[in-house]
């Protein structure tokens, strides 16, 4: 099966993708892993985007979509991926079409007000660099599990998660009715969205997501 997985900052997408592919078989291609992998593998486009990055600049989408292109000719992706991270536009949305489409879109919806409060309260200690939340500790200025100070990301400042948010917002979201198949242009007619509660248990969601996909 080929899929994407859409959701803002928090969503656990990350965390649902790894169980997902896995449960399907097919790999799990997060954007930066790619980004990582081409770098390190020196593949064309890799050396290409490691040009941008090293001045500093954005890496273009056309080399991000020859990325994507190289990725899923890949022979793990025979039966299938699950991309986490791409397209993050329309026109990435409709570059994918040409290259491999998706079947389907999974979109993990989380209200705002609860990504707030998941990510401001996160917290990452310095030593042995695990992830808790402060609702869940006892001291959320020591690390349970090695006595580590914990500390915020600057990530996960509210400031910086409203302007993550915001940019979520104005540049995927239209991505929602790319792929409700109600937005012209487009090139594959039909509704391919599948909207999930993450504002749930993991395993609940986790359970959703396999249940929208039968």
């Amino acid at each position: 099966m080929k899929l994407i997985f859409l959701g803002p900052p928090g969503a656990g997408k990350g965390t649902q993708a790894v169980g997902v592919s896995a449960h399907l078989g097919v790999p799990h291609i997060s954007t930066g892993d790619m980004f990582r992998s081409a770098i390190r593998n020196e593949t064309p486009t890799g050396l290409e985007a490691k040009r941008y990055l090293d001045a500093g600049e954005l890496v273009p989408d056309s080399v991000t979509i020859a990325m994507v292109r190289e990725r899923l000719a890949m022979d793990d992706c025979k039966n299938g991926y699950l991309l986490d991270g791409f397209p993050r536009t329309v026109d990435q949305a409709m570059a994918l079409d040409q290259i491999d489409p998706p079947e389907a879109v999974v979109d993990i919806n989380v209200p705002d007000e609860r990504l707030l409060s998941r990510l401001t309260g996160r917290r990452v200690c310095g030593k042995c660099q695990g992830t808790f939340h402060i609702s869940k500790l006892e001291d959320e200025h020591t690390c349970p599990i090695c006595g580590g100070e914990l500390y915020q990301r600057n990530d996960d400042q509210p400031e910086t998660i409203a302007t993550r948010l915001k940019a979520y917002h104005d540049s995927t979201e239209p991505l929602i009715d790319y792929y409700k198949g109600v937005t012209e242009p487009r090139l594959i007619e039909g509704n391919r969205l599948k909207t999930v509660n993450g504002d749930t248990k993991p395993e609940d969601v986790f359970k959703n997501i396999l249940a929208s996909l039968e």
